[in-house]
């Protein structure tokens, strides 16, 4: 039966806050959740199954071991959980992932971060804009902590579209962090934005984020044949912001 699969029985969560890392525009929230799992030295804590994910193993260099494309990493002692996945999901199963991964959070009490890019063009030396959305009381939190609202109507499509979505449906306390992002090549910069000026505020949790920008090419190389899938892929399969009156 397709669910979550806990791997690492011995960690124990209470209402964790959690960080999704789809890739999607600019590869903002997968560069960024992928920075705190490092950062905080997280557990991996749980494998996704849900119903249409990729039938994939995935490994890292130097490492043998074999893992699902999409996982929970856990700190038990922050009460933090992150969702990292290698894969993007599929518009046509964009639903069924967002089902299984909102009912896992609902049970666990779970407050999600979920993130996007949105499109710009940024200027040299420019810092990239945070806006923050909200399903249940998530708009307490965003306003608690002073994090902007969007300058114009949008809307967030892919699948992190698809799970604020069920987020509503359900009345879960959510946030979508918004961030001006390139849209062409990862962006590490707005990735730093997202830790510094919302995750970390939101979480009261403090992230090192110098070498984000001081690796910004390492990262942009690591990461630029997924970009290249996620700029190739329909807007419905690339977790993305955009002005409403694009779908006008």
């Amino acid at each position: 039966m397709s669910g979550v699969t806990i791997v690492a029985e011995d960690v124990e969560l209470d209402s964790p806050t959690l960080v999704e890392g789809l890739p999607g525009l600019g590869l903002v929230g997968k560069i960024a959740t992928d920075h705190i799992v490092e950062k905080c030295e997280m557990t991996y804590y749980a494998s996704f199954d849900c119903e249409g994910l990729p039938r994939i193993a995935v490994y890292d260099e130097g490492d043998r071991d074999l893992q699902p494309p999409v996982r929970l990493y856990a700190d038990e002692e922050r009460d933090l959980v992150a969702l990292k996945s290698d894969v993007p999901v599929s518009a046509d199963t964009a639903p069924q992932f967002a089902d299984c991964a909102v009912s896992w959070m609902l049970n666990h009490d779970a407050t999600p971060l979920f993130m996007s890019g949105l499109p710009h063009q940024k200027e040299a030396g420019q810092v990239p804009n945070l806006y923050g959305v909200a399903t249940g009381a998530g708009g307490d939190l965003l306003d608690e902590h002073d994090i902007g609202t969007p300058p114009e109507a949008g809307a967030v499509g892919g699948p992190t579209g698809a799970l604020l979505a069920d987020a509503a449906d359900a009345d879960l306390d959510a946030v979508g962090l918004i961030v001006q992002s390139d849209p062409r090549f990862p962006d590490p910069e707005a990735a730093r934005v997202l830790i510094e000026d919302g995750i970390s505020r939101l979480t009261d949790i403090d992230v090192p984020t110098d070498d984000l920008v001081e690796r910004a090419e390492e990262i942009r190389e690591q990461k630029e044949q997924l970009a290249q899938r996620m700029q190739q892929a329909d807007t419905d399969e690339s977790s993305q912001a955009q002005p409403l009156q694009m779908f006008q």
